[in-house]
């Protein structure tokens, strides 16, 4: 049994040791750009016209539409699918299972069909199993718990839960919660864990 791959294009010059991964057993389409660094795993997809960036791992299992952009060391993990649309900033965290839609009228014709952008911004972790619902922006180092369905926007630092996924707490850069919502952001606040003091 022989398997071909087609080689994708490299976004950096890169050297021999940066070049990308790609397993055996994974599929990327030609026109995707991965730059330096990047590992794609067993039995993932990604389509022609996906964008990822340096140093960032796409688990196995997971599917990267076209019209994707990932930036630079995000971590995919296993059985994410992320659909055209979807922007996905630096050093963001995807969870086993969790998912992005595209469409917020969907019908299987597919005749009025109309791709609704949704942004996760820099540092954002998102949980395992988490559905992320289109037309939405989670802001920068934000985190959704595990299982959450997230239908509308999230201000930077905050914390969310359930379904629909509400607010419930401030969170460090360093992803530990620092306190209720009641904080008050915008003096700053001291993180007891690693000492980084977080603004808005």
């Amino acid at each position: 049994m022989s398997i071909e791959i087609d080689i994708p294009e490299v976004l950096s010059e890169a050297s021999a040791d940066d070049a990308p991964f790609i397993h055996a057993l994974a599929e990327v389409e030609a026109g995707a750009q991965l730059g330096a660094g990047v590992k794609v795993w067993r039995f993932a997809h990604v389509r022609g016209g996906a964008i990822i960036g340096e140093n960032s791992m796409v688990g196995g299992c997971c599917f990267v539409d076209s019209g994707v952009t990932i930036g630079r060391g995000v971590r995919i993990q296993n059985g994410v699918l992320i659909y055209n649309g979807v922007t996905v900033e630096d050093e963001v965290f995807l969870g086993p299972n969790m998912i992005f839609t595209n469409d917020l009228y969907p019908r299987a014709d597919g005749r009025h069909w109309k791709i609704v952008p949704t942004r996760i911004c820099q540092g954002a972790s998102i949980g395992a199993n988490a559905t992320i619902v289109c037309g939405v922006t989670i802001g920068r180092y934000a985190m959704v718990a595990a299982g959450s369905v997230v239908t509308k926007d999230i201000a930077p630092y905050t914390l969310v839960r359930g379904n629909p996924a509400r607010p419930v707490g401030i969170v460090c850069r360093c992803g530990r919660k620092l306190g209720d919502l009641s904080l008050d952001l915008c003096a700053g606040v001291l993180c007891p864990t690693c000492g980084a003091r977080v603004a808005r």
